[in-house]
């Protein structure tokens, strides 16, 4: 397989990651009222959020200058992301996988964050009176992705030891 079209396939899984992230949040906005629960298993429910801030609302009630700021960050770093996969080796496979699960999550809340001035959240996870902040599919793609970059770093340690040359 030629490096563009490895390429292509990477920013393909993110495009799929991203729309997929689209239309379940566009499912939950219409489906679910806002701050409503509606339980799925005893541990689970899906309950419509909006997020003016980052993970677990950090900063979300900071006025409004932290949508731009956030904004700023996800496209550096959806940018930066977008040049690493593209500069990665044919084995470095793994890697890349997490990267673009990384990329596709960062670009779903993105788009959130652009054109709706908050992210959609409506995951909710939780044990008895104790709840996990809630979220959405990009949320878990770039959790994933970070799993998965971590046991990159176990099974293939030498994609991330610098150039000694």
């Amino acid at each position: 397989m030629t490096h563009t079209v490895r390429f292509a396939c990477y920013m393909l899984l993110a495009v799929v990651l991203v729309l997929l992230d689209q239309w379940t949040k566009a499912l939950a906005d219409s489906q679910l009222q806002y701050g409503n629960p509606v339980e799925i298993l005893p541990v689970f429910n899906l309950m419509l959020q909006y997020n003016q801030g980052a993970a677990f609302s950090f900063l979300s009630d900071a006025g409004g200058w932290q949508r731009w700021f956030f904004t700023a960050i996800s496209t550096v770093v959806s940018v930066a992301l977008v040049v690493w996969v593209y500069k990665l080796k044919p084995q470095e496979k793994m890697l890349a996988v997490a990267l673009t699960f990384i990329l596709g999550g960062a670009i779903g809340n993105l788009w959130d964050r652009v054109m709706l001035g908050h992210v959609v959240d409506f995951i909710s996870v939780h044990w008895q009176d104790s709840y996990f902040p809630a979220f959405n599919i990009a949320d878990s793609a770039i959790t994933i992705g970070a799993i998965l970059m971590i046991l990159d770093m176990i099974v293939h340690p030498e994609h991330h030891k610098g150039n000694k040359d």
